[in-house]
């Protein structure tokens, strides 16, 4: 499978065929959902989009895995992956990590913009040093480079039926959407890494701070003040979804069955963690598979429709 979308792809050198296949390894992994969503695409697509979500990977697991690393350790790291990078994009230097090698070819057949991988990485080092977001100005600054640069990115791979520029802000809103739910699911963990990721002035108009959090993860119940917070952080995330929904009919059409899909399946965890009551502490949300083959097998028909008409003119 990985060979026949190299080979539509148009990537014939064996050691960069092998850094895209670890990409899309990488991806089948560790992004379940985002990976059942690129089967949508079409094979040329995909061996691109592995890339961005590898090189992405590469960057949070610098900065969220579990081990012994300090904070000065990981900073290094960080802007060692950061330079190579631009010396790659800037100066075509070789790197032996595949990541970065799968993600500059990407970055240069497809025109995608090097500020955005700036902005990406400057977010990630706020990880190393920043725990909480005193308001919603704060957090959406983060996730400018840390969710919204990553709708961008994917935005030349996917194509659009008018302006690039038009169909941005839905691009970006989309990534946003996808990075909020994350935050609303995956409080209990990113507590343990330290960190909050919801606005702290919108919790304590709830009465919810961190001591009351860590409370929640340590009893593993959602504290009825905490549940009225995520309540509304969840109706803001659906606002976002709103805000990002008619993006989709912009895009080339052969890439809207896989968006759909995605906007579907992420914003359904939304709706697992209302039917749970928000007992995000000590379970995670998820679509179950069956659920999600479904919504993935009629996008499997529109895509296939889609390429079949494109083929067709």
């Amino acid at each position: 499978m990985i060979g026949s979308e190299l080979d539509a792809a148009g990537v014939r050198d064996p050691s960069l065929r092998e850094a895209f296949r670890q990409c899309r390894e990488i991806n089948a992994r560790d992004g379940k959902t985002f990976f059942l969503a690129t089967r949508l695409l079409a094979p040329s697509q995909r061996p691109a989009v592995h890339a961005l979500y590898g090189f992405a990977r590469r960057a949070d697991d610098i900065l969220d895995d579990f081990d012994a690393r300090g904070t000065e350790l990981r900073a290094e790291q960080l802007q060692t992956l950061s330079t190579q990078l631009f010396n790659s994009l800037a100066e075509n230097q070789p790197c032996d990590d595949p990541t970065l090698t799968a993600v500059v070819h990407t970055a240069r057949k497809y025109d995608i913009k090097w500020d955005l991988f700036d902005d990406f990485l400057a977010s990630m080092r706020m990880d190393l040093t920043v725990t909480d977001y005193p308001d919603r100005a704060a957090l959406d600054r983060y996730m400018y480079g840390s969710a919204e640069v990553i709708g961008l990115q994917l935005l030349p791979i996917l194509g659009t039926v008018g302006a690039r520029e038009d169909a941005a802000p839905y691009a970006a809103a989309l990534g946003k959407a996808f990075q909020l739910t994350n935050f609303i699911r995956d409080v209990d963990e990113d507590l343990s890494r330290g960190r909050v990721y919801l606005p702290a002035d919108e919790l304590a108009a709830h009465g919810v701070d961190r001591e009351l959090l860590s409370w929640c993860q340590i009893n593993r119940r959602t504290d009825p003040r905490v549940r009225r917070a995520l309540m509304a952080q969840h109706a803001a995330a659906r606002q976002v979804y709103a805000e990002a929904r008619p993006g989709i009919e912009m895009l080339a059409p052969a890439s809207r069955p896989c968006v759909a899909v995605a906007w579907t399946l992420y914003s359904e965890i939304l709706k697992r963690i209302e039917e749970d009551d928000f007992q995000i502490f000590g379970q995670r949300a998820t679509v179950g598979k069956g659920r999600r083959l479904i919504v993935a097998g009629g996008g499997l028909g529109r895509s296939w429709s889609a390429r079949l008409r494109h083929r067709s003119r």
